[in-house]
């Protein structure tokens, strides 16, 4: 079952979204070869597409035909986990391009950075699958990506300072910062996969009949 679904799946993938969010996030990371500020603002750059990328990402399980697919033999956890993997070599070369983009004298540490990379990734799948159990859209990527945009603006300006996760890299946080980032990818990832099960079904009210 697994490989006849294969093809049909890779189809409805939203190659274009995801594309062109990643154009946009590669083009971020290109900056970081202009000017003399290179070292400054490589690794804002390198965040910054990071989040371009992953709001590309939360359109990964847009389908039109939601509604109608519900019914196949498939359970919902194999067609999300067969998007997922389709998309997953895609993501790993985008990354890697992105952080070639990235001279090496100014390039953050890379592992580290890759933590960010793969918990944010994570979250904006998370968050897509959220939405289509909790919600009937077929296509819930864009208010999902208003939230996650969101969601990072305000966890810019308003984390609290001691579970700090955007710091410099010659800040003394930096290793507990980034603890706190696998602590976000393991718990965004068993979120996901809770989240992937098939949607909640809405109770239709019966009402009691007359005489």
């Amino acid at each position: 079952m697994t490989r006849q679904l294969l093809l049909p799946v890779h189809r409805t993938l939203p190659w274009g979204a995801i594309g062109a969010a990643g154009t946009a996030g590669l083009l971020l990371a290109a900056l970081t070869r202009t000017g003399e500020t290179a070292e400054q603002l490589s690794l804002p750059l390198l965040r910054a597409a990071v989040l371009a990328f992953a709001l590309g990402l939360v359109f990964l399980l847009d389908d039109p035909a939601r509604h109608t697919t519900a019914t196949v033999p498939a359970p919902r956890p194999l067609r999300v986990a067969l998007r997922t993997a389709l998309v997953l070599p895609a993501a790993a070369a985008w990354w890697t391009v992105a952080l070639l983009l990235v001279p090496p004298d100014v390039r953050p540490p890379v592992g580290d950075l890759t933590l960010e990379a793969g918990a944010a990734f994570v979250l904006a799948v998370t968050g897509a699958a959220a939405a289509v159990r909790f919600t009937e859209a077929a296509r819930p990527g864009l208010p999902v990506a208003a939230g996650l945009l969101t969601t990072a603006v305000l966890a810019i300006l308003l984390w609290p300072e001691r579970w700090a996760l955007f710091v410099p890299v010659d800040d003394e946080r930096w290793a507990a910062a980034h603890d706190r980032w696998a602590v976000l990818l393991a718990v965004a990832a068993l979120a996901g996969a809770l989240c992937a099960r098939e949607p909640l079904r809405r109770r239709v009210p019966r009402w009691p009949r007359k005489g």
